[in-house]
Parts: C-alpha cells; structure tokens; sequence
C-alpha cells in the first residue's frame, strides 16, 4: 500500500477535450469570450479591483455662527447669538441648534402642589406618602394633600417652585430664524496605510473664498446654511424646529491615489435620522432641559429653559485605493472562471432545438463517458417480437424474464456487420471452408428436458442461474433458432471460420476449427445480428434456446460449459474498424 500511495504521487492527470469543427460555434466562442473580456475590464475599471484599500480615519469639529431675536412669554425679547443656541453640550462630531423654548421663571426651593396628573390626584393627607418620590415626580411628597386647582388636589412636594407646566411647544417655532443660522465643518482625513492625509479645506481655499463660497454654486464649499441642510435631507426647517429632531451629515471620502488618476474630494450628503411622525413615536423630537442661576436678596433663584432643536451629526466615512500588483493577479484568477460560461452556453445550445437531436446525441456520447457502479449491473435484453433494447438490472432471485425494464432505447443496427456478413455470406470463401472435412467426433445432442414456466417458445432450458432464465420472445410463438437465417448467421461453419480468418487471418485451420472457438464467435454474432450497437457498459444476454441450440451445433467435448458471465461485448463495427 505505501508503495502504490507513492506511486500516485507520481501521476499526472489532466482532462480529455472534444473538439467540434464548426465555423458558427468557433464564431460563437469567442465572441463570448470577447464579451466576458470587456465585461472583466469594464468592472476592474469601475470597481477598482487593481487596488489595494485603506479605510478612513477622521476627526471633525465644527463652528456655528448666527443671531436672532424673539420675543419669549414673561421674558420679552431677547437675543440669541452662538453661546445661547448652541446649549450647554457638545458632543463628539455633532452639533445642537435651539429653535423652540419653554421657560420657567423664579424657581425658588420651596414647597408647592405636584402638577396635575391623571390618576395622581388625592383627597386627604393618607393618600399622599411623607419621602415618596417616582419616576415622573418633580419633587419629594410631604405628606400633604393640597389643592392644586380650584376643585382639584394633589400631593405636595419639596421642590424648585413653580414646577414646570406640561404643555405642547410653542406653534411656530420662537426660534425659527435659525435656518438662516451656518456652520463651518472642518474634517481632518487620513489613510495611515499610505500615509496620506487631507481635510475637505483644500489647499486652494483662502479667507476670501470662505467667506463668499455657497453650496448652490460650489458643492466643495465647507460652509453650510442650517435651512439648507434640511431641505436636502427632504425635511421641511419650520415644521421640524418645532419639536426638534436628528439629521446625519454625511461625508464620504472616495479616493484614488493611483499617480495618473490622482483624486481625493470629500463628497456630502444628508438625511432624517429620527422617527419624525408624531403619531409614530412616544417622545417626537429632540429636548433637554437647563437653567440659569441667580441670587436674589440672598435667596438663590434659577429660570429653567427647556429647549427643543435639531442635533447635527457629522459622519464621515470612506476609503482610499492604490494599484497593487499582487490585487491585480488575485482579481484576474478570480474572474478567470467566468469563461466556463461560454462552455455552458454552447453546450446548452447544443442540447436544444437550435441544433438536430442526431448532432446534440452525437456530441453527448463524445464528451460524456458513462460509467456504471461495479455493484449494478445493467443487462441488455433483446426480444424477436420487439424491436426495441430493453436495459434491466440484474436480479438474484427473479428469472431475467420476469424482471421489469429499467428504460427502453431503439435498437442501433450494427452497419459494419451487416456489410461485413454479407460479403462474406456472397463470396467463395463459404465454398472452399465447406470442402474441410467434418469433425471427427461429435457427441448425442443433449436431450431436451421439460419447458420451463418463462419459456415462450418451447426450446428454453431450465437453468438454476436467474439470468440465464431468458426466452427469445416476449410472447408465445416461434422460435428463432427455428429461423434459416439464424442457421446461415448464427451456426453455418463456413461463415463462422470466415469471420475468424478475417479477424485473425494468420491463424491457423485447426485453431479456427476448434469447438469452443467456434460457438464463442456464434455468441457474437448472434449479438451483433440481434442487438446492434448495444448501450454502453450493458451487458447483452443471449436467450437459454439460442444458447442450447448453439451448443447443440457446438458441443464441448466434456460437457462442460461456463454459462452465463455479464461481459461487455464489442460490437462488429469495432472490428470491422480495426479497434479490436
């Protein structure tokens, strides 16, 4: 065993082509494979399979700029410049724009009714809990019942009174001049695997550029107008700044460092990233609260603003390429299995109706070897009152005659035997081999025993093999060793040796003239007369009355015979083709 795996290491295998000489399928070929070329390129082209990737490493910081007045209830007009409008937080690549406010002013500790709630209202001091405190209370409950309303009571509370009043935001925004509110977006970029760096401020832009740069005219300009943004994120800047909202700033950096194709610019775009139906989310919008503190006569006082407003979030993301040799090959043996396409395409032409079935059946049978598994074996039966090649598998307990077929296939007449049968059946050759003189010795013809229950004809034999269990019919009727043909095919002498010289034409009288020579060669030609052209990897079996009457003309001198062994047999064609 070792030496037989050693030895195959040692073996070289390689697949076995047929070519077809045809002008239109050649045409064919390679104008597919032209088509699959310039498809292949167009994609490396478009897709930048040539290149090698980096992704992109950022940093963004941003400055917005702007001043509006309104007028707020119990305050009167105020000014709002970048301090105010911006809130109290920053974080990390976004920015947030007041443009709506609820205020409440002179909040001072103290103690003060909790706001009106549903299912939150009390009658007596027992139903509100000294220390107790939820999710939504504003404060600590004292453990007094208070009126609140002038039929209503609710607990009261330690806390900065007033309490905040719940209450929708003003309709329209008080702060909706900041859609004319801009912002400068300053971002940093860089591809450390190609140590490159660039920021979307290019080289080229100066103070006087920045100062007068618009998006309508320049879409590089680093300047953006708050209503703008919204606008093209399909937002509309009123209806939004009244509940406030998300919208993503997207910078996209696509790259291509290659020294003839040089190009890196910053692309932007914007969207909603928020749920902006009102009816669709419990908490629409975007707010938070803060408060400005103050001392008055040495009791410490704030006025708490709760703001609404948009929160800009810059993203950026993107990736930079550059040619690689070693992209490059992985990308062109990637693609090289797209040619198996135009193999497929043919062959499936082929198989249609674009071409004849005697074309498409032709081509299958060069290309496609078939192979059947050692443990089925596919028998190959022939009836004389059927014209047809019946293929079954063979059985260890039902008679061959009994036994379905697996398909049914026409029979191929074998031409080469034909032609070769009867020349030799018109020429002299008979005559001369007729004049050799008998044998010496032939024994009693074998008595026939009793029909057996699958026999058609009345001269089968019984026999303990299954597949020897075969009659020539497939209904009752004649037999066809009955037939003269089959004496002038099958068992003439004359012709028999013929057919041996011609195969072997140095061999000699008494090899030809041997018994067991002689019925072998009747065994093929009663299988190249009645089955032709036999299926690939089938096994003909020849009926037990042909067998016995063959063996009757033929005897073994002993007695003895081998019987039936599933052996493909080569048709007279391929002898006639000098293949045997």
């Amino acid at each position: 065993m070792p030496c037989c795996g050693l030895r195959g290491l040692c073996q070289y295998e390689t697949n076995k082509l047929v070519r077809i000489q045809s002008v239109r399928l050649g045409s064919m070929k390679w104008s597919l494979n032209a088509f699959i070329l310039l498809f292949i390129c167009i994609m490396m082209l478009w897709n930048r399979k040539y290149q090698e990737f980096d992704q992109v490493v950022s940093s963004v910081t941003t400055k917005v700029k702007g001043v509006a007045q309104t007028h707020l209830p119990g305050i009167g007009d105020m000014v709002w410049d970048a301090v105010d409008y911006s809130g109290p937080s920053h974080d990390k690549n976004s920015f947030f724009v007041v443009t709506n406010v609820i205020v409440t002013k002179n909040q001072k500790q103290g103690k003060c009714p909790e706001v009106l709630r549903i299912g939150r209202l009390c009658r007596t001091d027992k139903d509100c809990e000294r220390g107790a405190w939820d999710q939504q209370s504003h404060g600590i409950q004292t453990g007094s019942c208070v009126t609140s309303d002038v039929s209503k009571k609710t607990c009261e509370v330690s806390a900065w009174c007033p309490i905040e009043k719940r209450g929708n935001p003003p309709r329209p925004a008080l702060l909706a001049a900041a859609e004319n509110f801009t912002v400068l977006i300053k971002n940093n970029i860089g591809f450390p695997a190609f140590n490159f760096i660039r920021r979307n401020i290019l080289p080229t832009m100066n103070g006087a550029y920045l100062s007068s740069c618009q998006r309508v005219n320049d879409s590089l300009c680093p300047i953006f107008r708050l209503g703008d943004i919204v606008r093209d994120a399909g937002e509309k800047f009123s209806e939004m700044a009244v509940e406030g909202g998300v919208i993503g700033i997207l910078i996209k950096w696509d790259c291509n460092l290659d020294w003839l194709m040089r190009r890196c610019l910053p692309r932007y775009s914007f969207r909603r990233l928020d749920e902006k139906e009102s009816n669709r989310t419990l908490y629409p919008g975007l707010n938070f609260r803060y408060a400005k503190y103050n001392t008055v006569n040495g009791v410490e006082e704030r006025t708490l603003y709760k703001v609404f407003g948009i929160r800009f979030d810059v993203m950026v993301f993107g990736q930079a390429g550059r040619f690689s040799f070693i992209q490059l090959i992985i990308y062109i043996g990637s693609t090289l299995s797209y040619y198996a396409l135009t193999t497929i395409l043919i062959d499936w032409l082929i198989g249609t109706s674009c071409y004849s079935a005697e074309v498409g059946q032709n081509y299958s049978e060069k290309k496609v070897e078939a192979v059947q598994d050692k443990q089925k074996c596919i028998l190959c039966v022939s009836y004389v009152d059927e014209n047809n090649i019946l293929l079954v598998k063979r059985s260890q307990k039902k008679s061959l005659q009994d036994v379905k077929p697996t398909s049914v296939q026409p029979r191929k007449e074998d031409t080469g035997h034909l032609r070769a049968v009867l020349s030799l059946l018109q020429s002299d050759v008979g005559a001369n081999l007729d004049a050799q003189p008998p044998l010496d010795h032939k024994p009693d013809p074998i008595p026939k025993p009793r029909r057996p229950a699958w026999c058609k004809c009345d001269h089968c034999t019984p026999s303990s093999v299954p597949q020897e269990e075969l009659c020539c019919r497939r209904s009752v009727g004649t037999c066809i060793t009955s037939s003269p043909l089959f004496e002038q095919l099958v068992l003439r002498r004359s012709l028999l040796e013929a057919v041996l010289l011609y195969r072997d034409p140095l061999s000699s009288l008494a090899d030809r003239g041997q018994t067991a020579t002689l019925r072998h060669c009747a065994y093929r030609q009663y299988i190249s007369w009645r089955f032709g052209v036999s299926p690939n990897d089938t096994h003909p079996v020849i009926p037990s009355c042909c067998v016995w009457r063959v063996r009757e003309e033929y005897p073994s001198p002993d007695g003895q015979y081998s019987g039936f062994r599933p052996v493909r047999i080569a048709s007279m064609q391929a002898c006639t083709n000098g293949e045997l």
